[in-house]
């Protein structure tokens, strides 16, 4: 293969990968959710169906925003559907009233949950919930929380 088409070859095969790697969807029956995912770099790797986006990366898919400094997100090669998305630095998930601050958080697709690991804390309004690990199951919108430690914010006070 000539140098020209070989290098042509190369940068199609990494056009082809970094577009399928923003246009990733979250399958959830018939419906597909896109997820936008921005970051300051990209690394995408067609062989291990993945992308590494790295730099002040920031996740929005629904009512969901996933923050952290590096997420590593592994799609299906057939379908670039989001198999599980692995978020590692100053890991912060932000859904209507609810915050989630870890070191570390994996979300898994097909179990539609969210784990946090590193010091995980949980803040709604006043109350703070920390533990071990923290897993937050997205259909249900519940949470079972590891060797807890629950403040509670009585806003009508002791009668």
């Amino acid at each position: 293969m000539s140098r020209p088409l070989f290098i042509f070859n190369c940068l199609l095969s990494i056009l082809i990968v970094c577009f399928s790697a923003y246009g990733v969807s979250v399958s959830e029956g018939a419906e597909k959710k896109a997820i936008t995912i921005t970051s300051e770099t990209l690394t995408a790797d067609s062989r291990n169906s993945t992308a590494v986006f790295e730099g002040s990366v920031v996740a929005k898919m629904d009512d969901i925003t996933i923050y952290s400094n590096r997420m590593i997100v592994s799609y299906s090669d057939a379908e670039n559907n989001v198999k599980e998305i692995h978020a590692t630095g100053n890991v912060k998930v932000h859904s209507k009233e609810r915050a989630i601050f870890s070191e570390e958080a994996s979300y898994i697709n097909n179990e539609e949950k969210i784990i946090f690991t590193g010091n995980p804390k949980a803040i709604e309004g006043n109350n703070v919930i920390t533990g071990k690990r923290i897993i937050y199951f997205l259909k249900d919108d519940r949470a079972v929380v590891e060797g807890s430690r629950v403040i509670l914010q009585n806003k009508q006070g002791l009668k």
